[in-house]
């Protein structure tokens, strides 16, 4: 099967991430697509198995398959783990819907070891950029701090808004390059101390709740099976 009509065909959720799923679009944002299908259990039977994700077929369109997904979730991988709490869903079947059910199933402590490694590695391109340039890419230092305050307050309340809300402005003015790299470097170091207190008090489990995921997961590839000719 052409993977494309694997998105096409098969796609459970879907949903717009970016800026626009973070409340930081501006006339110039572009609209960044994220999605998950279920590829048909049979297709696993085969030599060639499908593929684990699908770039496409739209532009700035991405998608992974369903246990890839719930896989990168388990291991609190930030892309993923935000796409699932997105206020902005295109596509929900029913299996998708339960999926969404399940997205307090993916939260766990773990989640700011994989924010905070992150996080670290955008730091450290944002500071070669200013020994390069002298200044940042101020877009990447806006999600930088962004993504930092989604860490703490996570770690904070035990749920994951991405909408910035309140802090949409002061973003903005990052972005823009109105605020001095040194003041934004300060900022960044705050919110990771703030985040590691969090961290040491919050109510998030220790770990996910993998087994429950793992039941979902088995109950739809059996569904699938049944399904097919």
């Amino acid at each position: 099967m052409n993977p494309e009509d694997l998105v096409r065909d098969h796609t459970i959720y879907s949903c717009v991430m970016g800026s626009r799923a973070f409340g930081l679009a501006t006339d110039a944002s572009d609209t960044d697509r994220r999605g998950v299908f279920l590829a048909p259990t049979p297709l696993f039977w085969r030599f060639e198995k499908p593929p684990t994700h699908v770039d496409g077929p739209a532009e700035e369109q991405f998608s992974w398959e369903l246990e890839r997904f719930c896989e990168l979730a388990l291991r609190a991988n930030p892309n993923v783990l935000e796409c699932l709490h997105s206020p902005l869903v295109e596509h929900l079947t029913d299996t998708g819907r339960e999926l969404l059910s399940l997205r307090g199933a993916f939260l766990s402590r773990q989640a700011y070891e994989t924010f905070t490694r992150y996080a670290v590695g955008q730091r450290r391109k944002l500071e070669a950029d200013v020994r390069t340039h002298g200044a940042p890419r101020w877009k990447h230092a806006m999600h930088l701090l962004r993504l930092l305050i989604s860490c703490r307050d996570l770690l904070r309340s035990g749920e994951l808004v991405i909408d910035v809300g309140e802090h949409r402005e002061p973003l903005l003015a990052v972005k823009r390059g109105e605020v001095p790299w040194a003041e934004v470097d300060r900022r960044m170091a705050r919110l990771a101390a703030q985040a590691e207190e969090a961290a040491a008090r919050t109510p998030l489990p220790a770990e996910p709740d993998r087994a429950r995921v793992e039941d979902f997961l088995v109950r739809t590839r059996r569904a699938s099976a049944a399904l097919s000719p």
